[in-house]
């Protein structure tokens, strides 16, 4: 993979349309940003801006928030930082532009990026979009890798995961949900986006959301469109031209 993301913004969210991030951030504002805003503090001083958007003074406190095949980071920086599909595209419109990202994050969190993709983790953590990563295949299970990915899970606040669990394994899906849904050492309340394709794999959706429900209480769906169908796409399913989604929020068990 390239090392840093204009190409993949040229080749994906150019040419296939890739809006569904509009639709992530839609979601994620609806369900997860208002709750996030009621638990984090911006200290004892704050900005009359902090205090309209709905930030509190407190001592301050920092949610751990976790983008699960995060890639190069474009849905991290819809939800966190905001930015429309358009804006993203902006931001990668060359090898310059990309290296800042051109936002600020809406409420103070610790940015896990996990990923098999080595350089597009490290373009995340270079340019500050990520404070740490696990460069991971999360379909091995016995590494020393995928020990500190269920270690980050109890500890995530948030769950990012978007178009993604369609490429692991129902036991690898299973055990990091359930890391997630356990808590960490200290139960604590938690939320988590996840969006299923269609028609991709559609047997596997189902299974995969059985184990959501397993270990999560449901919060709230949306269908959006996702992207356009590549021409392969188009002619494995004929009469279809976007590929859509159906994105879920789930919340940890009280």
């Amino acid at each position: 993979m390239c090392s840093t993301p204009v190409p993949y913004k040229t080749r994906i969210l150019d040419a296939l349309d890739y809006v569904s991030d509009d639709f992530n951030r839609q979601m994620f504002d609806a369900h997860i940003l208002p709750w996030a805003k009621s638990v984090t503090a911006h200290g004892g001083n704050v900005s009359k801006s902090a205090l309209a958007a709905g930030f509190t003074k407190g001592n301050g406190h920092t949610l751990n928030f976790v983008d699960l095949c995060s890639c190069f980071g474009n849905t991290t920086m819809a939800t966190i930082y905001g930015m429309s599909y358009n804006a993203i595209r902006e931001n990668w419109s060359d090898t310059t532009k990309c290296m800042t990202i051109e936002s600020t994050r809406r409420i103070p969190v610790n940015i896990t990026g996990i990923d098999i993709s080595e350089p597009a983790l490290e373009y995340g953590k270079t340019t500050g979009l990520y404070d740490d990563i696990i460069c991971s295949n999360l379909n091995e299970r016995s590494t020393v890798e995928f020990d500190k990915v269920k270690q980050v899970m109890g500890d995530a606040d948030i769950l990012l995961s978007t178009a993604a669990l369609v490429y692991l394994d129902l036991d690898t899906i299973d055990t990091i949900i359930k890391s997630f849904a356990d808590g960490g050492d200290e139960k604590k309340e938690g939320y988590i986006l996840v969006n299923f394709l269609n028609p991709f794999a559609l047997e596997k959706a189902d299974d995969t959301k059985k184990i959501l429900l397993k270990y999560l209480e449901f919060v709230g769906s949306r269908a959006t469109r996702h992207r356009r169908m590549s021409e392969l796409e188009q002619r494995n399913y004929p009469g279809e031209e976007w590929s859509l989604l159906e994105l879920w929020v789930l919340k940890r068990r009280s």
